[in-house]
Formats: C-alpha cells, sequence, structure tokens
C-alpha cells in the first residue's frame, strides 16, 4: 500500500507497470513475495528474483502462490545496470533483513547489493536497506529512495536521507510498545502504514 500511495500506476515512467522484487533467503525475502503478491493484485507486474530459496514449508507456500498469479521469476539478475534501469520502474529491496549478520555479505548476495549500489531507478527498501545494520548506517550500501520500516522503525533509520519512509503495520501490543518505550505516530483511521514527515521518529 505504501508503494501504490508515493508511486501510483498513472506515474510511472513506463508503459508497462513493472516492478523488480528481489528477494533473499530468509524473513525479508519472504516479506518481499508477499509484497509481490500485493502488488500484482494492484495491477502492477513484478518481477521476482529469488537466487537462494528457502526450504521453509511457510517460504515455498509463498512461491507458490506468486507463480499461481503468474509472477514471473528470473534465473539470474543482470550484470548489466542499465537493463535493469530499462525494463523496469522500480526495485524493491527484500534481500537482507535484520536477521541478516552485519559485516562481510557472502555471495551470490554481495555481488546482488553491488549490482543494486548501480542502479538509477527508485529503490524501495524493506524493513531496512540491505547490507545495513539495524543500528547504524553502512556507508559501502545501498541508498533506497524508500523505506518501509516493519512495525517500528529501526535506529538506522535516523541516518536515512532517501525521500520517503513508511511505517506498516499496527500491530504492536500496546505492552511492548511501552517496555521498549516506542514513540510510533498515530495512524489515521483504519489506515495500515503511516508516513513520517521528520524522520525523526525511530526505536
Amino acid at each position: 500500500m505504501a508503494i501504490t500511495k508515493v508511486y501510483p500506476l498513472r506515474t510511472l515512467p513506463r508503459k508497462q507497470p513493472t516492478v523488480l522484487v528481489i528477494c533473499g533467503p530468509d524473513q525479508n525475502g519472504a516479506i518481499g513475495l508477499v509484497c509481490a503478491r500485493n502488488l500484482r493484485s494492484y495491477d502492477y507486474e513484478p518481477t521476482i528474483f529469488y537466487p537462494k530459496r528457502s526450504l521453509d514449508v511457510i517460504y515455498k507456500d509463498l512461491t507458490i502462490q506468486c507463480e499461481k498469479m503468474d509472477i514471473p521469476f528470473l534465473s539470474y539478475l543482470p550484470t548489466e545496470v542499465q537493463l535493469i534501469n530499462d525494463a523496469y520502474n522500480l526495485v524493491v529491496d527484500a534481500v537482507l533483513g535484520i536477521e541478516a549478520e552485519f559485516g562481510e555479505v557472502k555471495e551470490p548476495f554481495a555481488s546482488i547489493l553491488a549490482t543494486m549500489k548501480q542502479i538509477k531507478i527508485p529503490i524501495i527498501s524493506l524493513d531496512i536497506p540491505s547490507g545495513w545494520d539495524a543500528d547504524a548506517w553502512n556507508p559501502e550500501g545501498i541508498y533506497p529512495e524508500m523505506i518501509i520500516s516493519l512495525a517500528a522503525p529501526k535506529k538506522c533509520a535516523l541516518q536515512f536521507t532517501g525521500k520517503h519512509h513508511f511505517i506498516a503495520g499496527r500491530f504492536l501490543p500496546y505492552d511492548v510498545q511501552k517496555k521498549f518505550e516506542l514513540n510510533l505516530p498515530v495512524y489515521p483511521e483504519t489506515e495500515c502504514m503511516v508516513e513520517i514527515q521528520d524522520g525523526k521518529s525511530t526505536l
């Protein structure tokens, strides 16, 4: 929903509403699969690159759901970045999340991040930009145009300088919010996500 608000179909520069969703093997990858499925329901045309598939049943089920919705899967990610810039309107970064170990990124994800750093079209990172630590940005990492923080912003979001920062998911119990002294924004009416305007709201 956050993507549809910032990048509605009518504003996309290409005739076809193409979106490349790059998924990692862990939780962020699963969220990327869900994102692709939902974008397809809103008439976007996602394509998924999922190079290291999880054997977990839930992840397999999400993959099957995407396949049943006729969402194509790439067998490889073009290393010629201009091919990506020319073929897609947006890239969704669902490669590495907070569960990834901060530090040296292993293959194939090191090469994937190296390619993503050269992409010129807007990148939307789910939860945190791939390659960043939850508590700190990575100057060698990617620089997305948009972050969609899940449940609550992470401390690294304080150093985010992109255009848009959303929080998605208003499901944190109040006792958890109180325990960790979370200062979450108010969700208007029945919205499940909200944009942070000042860029300062965080854990």
